[in-house]
């Protein structure tokens, strides 16, 4: 099959460059901008010069769906609900990296993105596929899951479905890299405000908000709210997830931890951590993996789980191959069975 990638100039637009060029069953047709298609992608990119020669072109959904058989959408919050109507209209395979599907309430994206919600017949037909614990078939609209509520989901999951923590004192704490934050400069991404530092932003009111809160109330519809926070850290890429929870009254380490095995132990990309043992985020950097520890204080019952992710893979790009390969019913590891980057 050929991609179309709309947004290619921007980090996730690349990083689907790089997990495409080497994929066995999928290939790069047209590559996109919304704002930018004055060069060849090498030029914009020198790293790309000799391994790929990509005009830029503008967007295009005539010449996207004549030549192409799905498209991406690594585009700013708010682009895709607005272009990738046609495809819709037309049921054209579109799979959107921003959060411009994902909440099903229209009102909640208005109050969270401050933006204009999609359609609500648009949303309707969305899929918010988080691999792992997407059992449906996957139609032609799919909503790739916000780099954040990936870590979150992905590192608490266990303990929400299995019940195995009082949900009112569960504490999600998210440090990201600079990355994360776009291509875009502004005082809290200048290097000088960045390097040697780490700073907690959006404090009560990140986007990913009810987006974490929407899938855990699918698993327990009695979670009404929870306590996130997020931070930078000057590091490019990664997502360093800490969750905390005091877990139901008399249960051991060993029982958590056999429930992350059972949870986990069918899904490829989520590689649990020896008993004792909590991930690092380099470990993970340029991957699609979600690496997860877990531990629990005997005398406080607090359970610490620690959740590590690369975003721009396994929060973006790694994470919409993999929804790609799920929806073409090919084997989901295909094209990103990636070694880390080490150091």
């Amino acid at each position: 099959m050929k991609a179309a990638i709309v947004g290619v100039t921007g980090y996730t637009g690349i990083e689907l460059l790089r997990i495409i060029q080497g994929h066995p069953q999928l290939e790069i047709g047209t590559v996109h901008s919304y704002s930018l298609h004055k060069h060849s992608i090498e030029e914009e990119y020198p790293h790309l010069q000799a391994l790929l020669h990509l005009p830029v072109h503008p967007f295009d959904p005539v010449m996207i769906m004549a030549e192409n058989d799905l498209v991406f959408f690594a585009t700013p919050a708010g682009v895709a609900k607005e272009l990738a109507t046609v495809f819709i209209t037309e049921n054209f395979p579109v799979i959107d990296l921003s959060g411009d599907f994902r909440l099903k309430d229209p009102a909640l994206y208005t109050q969270w993105y401050e933006k204009d919600a999609a359609a609500p017949e648009l949303l309707a037909k969305a899929t918010y596929a988080l691999p792992e614990f997407t059992s449906q078939e996957l139609g032609n609209l799919i909503s790739n899951p916000g780099c954040y509520a990936t870590a979150a989901l992905l590192t608490i999951a266990p303990l929400v479905k299995g019940g195995l923590v009082d949900s009112s004192s569960l504490i999600l704490d998210g440090k990201s890299g600079l990355s994360g934050a776009g291509k875009t400069l502004g005082e809290s991404t200048h290097y000088v405000n960045v390097d040697e530092n780490m700073s907690l932003y959006k404090l009560n009111r990140h986007q990913h908000i009810p987006e974490i809160l929407q899938q855990l109330q699918q698993w327990n519809e009695e979670i009404t709210n929870i306590h996130f926070t997020t931070s930078l850290i000057p590091v490019k890429r990664g997502i360093f997830m800490t969750a905390y929870a005091k877990v139901t009254d008399g249960l051991s380490e060993t029982e958590i931890y056999q429930a992350y095995e059972r949870c986990y132990q069918n899904q490829p990309f989520v590689r649990l951590q020896p008993v004792g043992t909590l991930p690092q985020l380099r470990q993970v950097t340029g991957t699609n993996f979600c690496d997860i520890g877990v531990g629990l204080n005997a005398e406080t019952g607090i359970v610490t789980v620690v959740g590590v992710i690369d975003n721009l893979m396994k929060g973006a790009a790694g994470q919409a191959i993999q929804n790609y390969n799920r929806w073409a019913g090919i084997e989901e590891t295909s094209g990103l069975w990636h070694l880390p980057l080490y150091p």
